[in-house]
């Protein structure tokens, strides 16, 4: 971390008015909590986001933002207009959860710990933009540039940062930086954008019985193949060079144990920081699946041949901030004040779009103590909850700038 950076967020908190926000934001505390547990409640499985995002816009009005607005795909967007508005600042969390419609996401307190599907990723996140927005208004703190405070859709799974990349598409208002909250504690920064990309393929046929119609190609021995092809080439492939994974995660097809089935499908993701490797492996799954197709129809004794569909399903691109970069130097700064040791790390978030469009973007921590992320048994506790705010805040208005008088 460059000093000029830590003199900058020094000069900064020692402004009364940022003070005055800081003991806000704790003060106001178990109103954060309330406001996590109220949104936790309201379900927002994938690409079915608008009910908590019309609460969530409520709650961005009600909080102070100056105008706030529904997107195309359904980001809740809430404008707090600066001085100057010469730059746009974002603050970022996600609607979405990973968990199906039906799913009870009642919250349940066990002592001091809350359990629900969804409570911390990023229901938290949610609670801390709102936070973050109080405590501005409250102390009556007016920043320099424009700032988003913003819910998107679409993040976890196939939704495939729908929400964000719509942001960004052809045609929006420029975003200059982006500061998304997500996951994790105080001190782990993601800086470095991991990319992934997820298919469908799906191999289909003219089914049959398992005895009358014997030898015709079969969906589910073709798959087979390519997953051995597959997992054979990518595991010496991810022996060597920049860390590179892959993993065939859902499979499924077929009608009975005695019927040959039409069809047969997986889902695979595979991930790298490097765009260079990620080509690579998407290139080994291609040519397994291939080859697995031609093995297959060429062992058919009857019928017509196999076809097979190679769908991309997920597209997260990969890239990396330089560590000088000025958005990264205040979050290390912004982290620091609380003397916690930053940890700059990959990730696959929603800002991996701005990353990768060159746009300065950093994702920081939710706060408190979790776990059991994306399962039935998620659960968070409010160790010093208000701590990951605070450091919000602080980069938020150091990015932002408050304007002078």
């Amino acid at each position: 971390m460059e000093k000029k950076y830590e003199k900058e967020l020094q000069a900064l908190v020692k402004k009364s008015t940022v003070q005055k926000a800081l003991k806000t934001i704790e003060t106001q505390d178990p109103q954060t909590v309330k406001d996590q547990i109220l949104l936790t409640e309201i379900p927002a499985p994938p690409f079915k986001e608008e009910v908590r995002g019309k609460q969530f816009a409520a709650m961005l009005l009600a909080a102070g933002v100056d105008t706030v607005w529904t997107d195309k795909v359904g980001n809740v967007i809430g404008k707090r207009k600066g001085k100057s508005g010469k730059k746009t600042v974002v603050l970022e969390a996600h609607l979405d959860t990973v968990f199906p419609e039906g799913t009870d996401v009642k919250v349940k307190q066990r002592g001091d710990t809350l359990f629900a599907p969804g409570i911390m990723d990023d229901t938290r996140g949610l609670a801390v933009v709102l936070s973050v927005l109080r405590a501005l208004e409250q102390n009556k703190i007016e920043q320099e540039a424009d700032v988003l405070f913003i819910g998107t859709v679409g993040e976890e799974g196939l939704g495939d940062l729908r929400g964000v990349k719509n942001l960004f598409a052809a045609g929006s208002p420029k975003i200059d930086s982006y500061i998304a909250v997500d996951g994790g504690g105080l001190d782990r920064i993601t800086a470095v954008a991991l990319g992934s990309v997820r298919y469908r393929v799906t191999f289909k046929g003219p089914g049959g019985h398992s005895w009358g119609a014997f030898g015709t190609a079969n969906p589910h021995h073709a798959l087979g193949k390519a997953i051995h092809y597959f997992s054979e080439a990518a595991d010496a492939f991810t022996k060597t060079g920049v860390k590179t994974s892959y993993n065939v995660g859902i499979v499924g097809g077929g009608t009975s144990v005695n019927s040959i089935p039409f069809e047969s499908w997986m889902e695979v993701d595979m991930r790298s920081e490097s765009p260079e490797r990620l080509k690579g492996i998407d290139q080994l799954l291609k040519t397994a699946v291939q080859r697995a197709l031609k093995e297959e129809n060429e062992t058919k004794r009857r019928g017509p041949a196999l076809d097979v569909a190679v769908d991309l399903v997920g597209d997260r691109p990969s890239g990396a901030l330089d560590p000088k970069t000025e958005l990264v130097q205040r979050t290390l700064a912004a982290t620091s004040y609380f003397q916690v040791q930053p940890n700059l790390i990959s990730g696959s978030t929603n800002a991996n779009i701005p990353i990768s469009l060159n746009v300065p973007a950093v994702t920081v921590g939710v706060g408190g103590v979790g776990g059991g992320a994306h399962s039935l048994d998620e659960w968070w506790m409010n160790k010093n909850g208000h701590l990951a705010i605070q450091r919000t805040l602080l980069l938020l208005l150091a990015e932002a700038g408050i304007a002078t008088k």
